[in-house]
């Protein structure tokens, strides 16, 4: 018989799989089990004080209570306040509103405190120095009485999506979020990002540090599934009102020849063994290496095929950070992917140097990303 969120009774269920998504994190989490991030509540985990995904976590939590079933998933069930709400709440787990728990507005001094620590593990991170993460919570939380553990990790998400906005790599572990005080957050991550030159050393060697292509892959690990694209209602600001940016390290990433021919040797690889795996070996030893062999500017990388011999364009892009980190496309490569809707593939490859991972965007682009032009050609001619 199918199960229903009814069927969810066993506490140490729910425990497992609040435990599965502490030790994961939520994005990888929530990709393994299909779900998307709630929008209005969260459960809590009582060993670790961390925020989950509540329907995420009781769609999972039906699996570990009924072995074999595979719970239930993202379309099999509502969440909110009618079901999963009272359903957790009834077990004795605590369930809030996302905006309860970011709570009042943050004053000035306590988001000058989360941003040093913040920028702190971020320069830990990009020199290669081990630190922990739960343990700069807890003493950041001393500073900060009457904020919670979720609370924090939320101005974490926060500070991510700035950090992205000011062309800086975020943490691992803290996806972006984009609602926030947007004026307070902005100018303390802006003025001490310029005043912290060792963050500026360590993101400059990070983005520009040459790259050797590992010679083995395990490929049947590599695919994930892509970002859901997410959109935040602000008001609307020229561009030269945007916050300044004193070195755009994605844009200096993206000009690292040696990341972009590994990344494109890497899918290369991954295409071959992609058609291998489907029974089509000969036509794995047809896939072509155009950028290199034709040279840029066709608007794609690598020329594939489907099991049917129909031809596959694959764009390629690369970056050492996490998969949100966004990437820069020319106006060839998005006429190109619109003119061949059916065939073009933007391969977007991450977290390259430690573990390749990659997932893939099908058809024109701004089907899946937000575009910002950034650039404009000027000319005397048509």
């Amino acid at each position: 018989m199918a199960l229903k969120l009814s069927d969810l009774t066993d506490v140490a269920a729910v425990q497992a799989a609040l435990d599965e998504y502490s030790q994961t994190g939520q994005a990888v989490f929530l990709n393994r089990h299909g779900f998307g991030k709630a929008s209005d509540f969260l459960v809590r985990n009582p060993r670790t004080g961390d925020w989950a995904d509540s329907k995420a976590i009781a769609g999972v939590a039906l699996a570990y209570q009924h072995p074999g079933s595979g719970g239930l998933g993202a379309d099999q069930f509502s969440g909110g306040e009618a079901t999963v709400v009272p359903r957790l709440t009834r077990l004795g787990f605590e369930v809030r509103r996302i905006a309860d728990i970011q709570g009042h507005d943050w004053q000035r001094h306590e988001v000058a405190l989360i941003v040093a620590d913040y920028l702190s593990m971020l320069t830990c991170e990009l020199t290669g120095q081990t630190y922990n993460k739960s343990a700069h919570r807890r003493q950041l939380m001393q500073s900060l009485p009457g904020r919670t553990a979720g609370a924090v990790e939320f101005k974490h998400a926060n500070i991510s999506a700035v950090m992205l906005q000011l062309g800086f790599p975020y943490l691992k572990g803290y996806q972006p979020r984009a609602n926030f005080q947007r004026a307070v957050l902005l100018q303390e991550v802006s003025e001490q990002v310029a005043r912290h030159h060792l963050l500026d050393e360590a993101a400059l060697a990070a983005v520009q540090r040459p790259v050797v292509l590992a010679e083995l892959a395990d490929f049947s690990r590599v695919r994930t599934d892509a970002p859901r694209r997410e959109t935040t209602a602000r008001e609307a600001q020229p561009a030269y009102l945007r916050p300044p940016i004193q070195r755009d390290y994605l844009a200096r990433e993206a000009l690292n020849r040696s990341l972009g021919r590994a990344g494109e040797e890497f899918a290369l690889r991954f295409e071959r063994w992609r058609l291998i795996q489907l029974g089509a070996g000969q036509l794995a030893d047809q896939v072509a290496h155009v950028s290199v062999s034709e040279g840029d500017g066709l608007g794609y990388d690598i020329r594939s095929f489907e099991t049917d011999g129909q031809q596959r364009f694959i764009e390629v892009k690369t970056t050492s950070f996490g998969e949100r980190t966004p990437f820069f496309v020319s106006a060839n490569e998005l006429l190109f992917a619109q003119d061949h809707a059916t065939q073009f593939r933007l391969y977007r490859l991450f977290d390259f140097r430690a573990a390749p991972r990659l997932f893939e965007l099908d058809g024109p682009i701004d089907r899946h990303c937000l575009l910002d032009a950034s650039t404009y050609r000027a000319s005397f001619a048509a």
